[in-house]
């Protein structure tokens, strides 16, 4: 067996020339849930359990996952807009965890967010242009010909016209409405965006003119991403590298090609099963998992997966496997793969 570690694939980026921009070292987020007539704790969601994994300046970073698994909690995380219960969170190097006040603020420009529902995350009252320098007036940044120029300029980037920032949220289409919330996030200019499935409710057609406008942005910004879905066929267009995540906890991490084209964890290769392929005459074979995925307020003990694994062995309800490197740059947390 090899020894387990942390923090992967922070010496293959050295080696690669590229410094990790994101670090995250044993990330944990628990929810309380109250109950009584005070109102005491009783019991916790552990929706985040000891995550840990890094994100390289300039590339995409794919997070998936069922859905209840912890994944848009890892993104607020590590945005801080949840406060974490405990691990690390490092941004070039500072521990964003240590930061307070006007600190804070000042690391917040280099970090933001697409939201997934581009409706609910805009002010219905405030025209889209001002939704969009709001946070060039938060943090004091031009005076108010420059903001509006940025505005006009982000406008343009992700395809929309400069009339559009003075109308309405309520005036664009779905599409639209995200494209809005890309060019908010961009008007910062920062180095780092969460986009928390920025197209899963969108039409497949503009699905992909989102994906691309988002690739376009990155080559020209510089741009990482940590991109957050449960479309697997998004993220192997989009990511470098693939974080699989199951019920608060990674199960395997990979580059992009290594992981579509050699799956080793059984949660991974069931979620594989499930991508269609555009030709009728070919078939993949579907794995089907049993039962309902264990409630976060109770998770089983050793591997989390093993009461739905096809493949488990008494051991896996033991002993929880470590999260370790089976090949170059590929992570896995399973007791049956060497």
């Amino acid at each position: 067996m090899m020894k387990e570690q942390h923090l992967p694939l922070t010496e293959q980026a050295a080696k690669d020339g590229k410094w990790d921009l994101i670090q995250v070292k044993d990330l944990v987020k628990y929810f309380p849930v109250k109950g009584g007539i005070l109102q005491r704790v009783v019991a916790w969601v552990q929706a985040v359990d000891r995550v840990s994994f890094t994100i390289r300046e300039g590339e995409t970073v794919g997070l998936v996952g069922e859905s209840g698994c912890g994944k848009t909690t890892v993104g607020r995380c590590i945005l801080r807009l949840i406060e974490p219960t405990a691990g690390s969170i490092l941004f070039e190097g500072v521990d964003i965890m240590t930061l307070r006040g006007k600190e804070l603020k000042e690391m917040r420009r280099n970090m933001q967010i697409i939201f997934q529902d581009p409706y609910s995350s805009l002010d219905p009252r405030m025209p889209i242009g001002e939704s969009i320098a709001e946070g060039l007036h938060i943090h004091n940044i031009g005076t108010p010909k420059e903001r509006f120029e940025i505005v006009i300029e982000m406008l343009r980037k992700v395809g929309l016209e400069d009339y559009h920032a003075r109308r309405y949220p309520h005036e664009f289409s779905g599409g639209q409405r995200q494209r809005i919330g890309i060019a908010r996030a961009l008007a910062l200019k920062p180095k780092f965006i969460v986009a928390d499935e920025p197209v899963s409710a969108l039409d497949v057609s503009i699905q992909s003119q989102v994906l691309n406008i988002l690739k376009e942005l990155q080559r020209e910004f510089g741009l990482t991403y940590l991109f957050i879905a449960h479309n697997l066929s998004v993220v192997e267009h989009i990511s470098d590298r693939v974080a699989v995540m199951y019920l608060g906890k990674l199960v395997e991490f990979a580059d992009r090609r290594e992981l579509f084209r050699n799956p080793l964890h059984p949660y991974t290769k069931a979620l594989m099963s499930a991508i269609p392929i555009p030709d009728p005459k070919l078939k993949r074979e579907r794995i089907i998992l049993q039962g309902d995925v264990p409630s976060p307020l109770n998770p089983p003990k050793g591997c989390r997966f093993h009461p739905r694994c096809p493949v488990a062995i008494e051991h896996c309800s033991v002993e929880e496997p470590p999260f370790r490197e089976v090949s170059p740059d590929h992570w896995v947390a399973c007791w049956l793969v060497e």
